[in-house]
């Protein structure tokens, strides 16, 4: 990270009681760049470009992203909806680092939103496999370079939908106003 006297503010074990260090999203941006730019150094991108399907699992998102990288990143989801993933890219002679944090845990199809819609903006193609309804990724402004907000836009990050199958067959106002209660405490019980 450019920094030889970094020290991590914690360090913890995980679950099988490897030491765990704590980073911000910042700083593991910054390694997972680090990674795109010293690539040729081990063997650890080969392996694992080679293999995606045991860095995370058949279907898993992390593996996905390897195969649709074509050889130009690494991804590995981490815990509690995480996703790091080092791209090899012109733009960037020095590596991308980016990392996708899910606020509320780990939701598998939220993050999949997410790096569905910032990949498409390099040019990666990443399939999703759940059956969408109408969800969309909302990148919030100053994430993605105002100079690729436009390809942004150009990315479908939701599948088609008939609008006809998610049509109410009933009045939403008769059906409210028969659901609501004049007391709301009419049900715990008489006083």
């Amino acid at each position: 990270m450019g920094k030889p006297d970094w020290e991590p503010l914690r360090v913890a074990k995980d679950g099988c009681g490897f030491p765990t260090v704590s980073n911000t999203v910042d700083e593991l941006a910054i390694m997972f760049a680090g990674l795109a730019s010293r690539k040729d150094d081990d063997w650890i991108w080969e392996a694992m470009n080679r293999h995606p399907d045991l860095v995370g699992g058949f279907n898993r998102l992390d593996s996905t992203c390897l195969k649709a990288g074509n050889g130009n990143i690494l991804a590995k989801e981490g815990a509690d909806g995480l996703l790091g993933i080092s791209v090899e890219h012109p733009d960037w002679p020095k590596g991308l680092g980016i990392v996708i944090k899910i606020a509320h845990g780990w939701n598998s199809q939220a993050t999949w939103y997410v790096a569905r819609a910032v990949l498409g903006v390099l040019g990666v193609e990443l399939r999703n496999p759940y059956p969408l309804h109408r969800q969309k990724a909302f990148i919030v402004p100053g994430i993605v370079p105002d100079e690729l907000r436009g390809a942004l836009e150009e990315v479908v990050t939701w599948d088609e939908w008939d609008p006809d199958r998610d049509r109410f067959s009933m009045d939403w106002k008769e059906y409210s106003d028969g659901m609501t209660r004049n007391n709301p405490f009419s049900n715990e019980g008489s006083q």
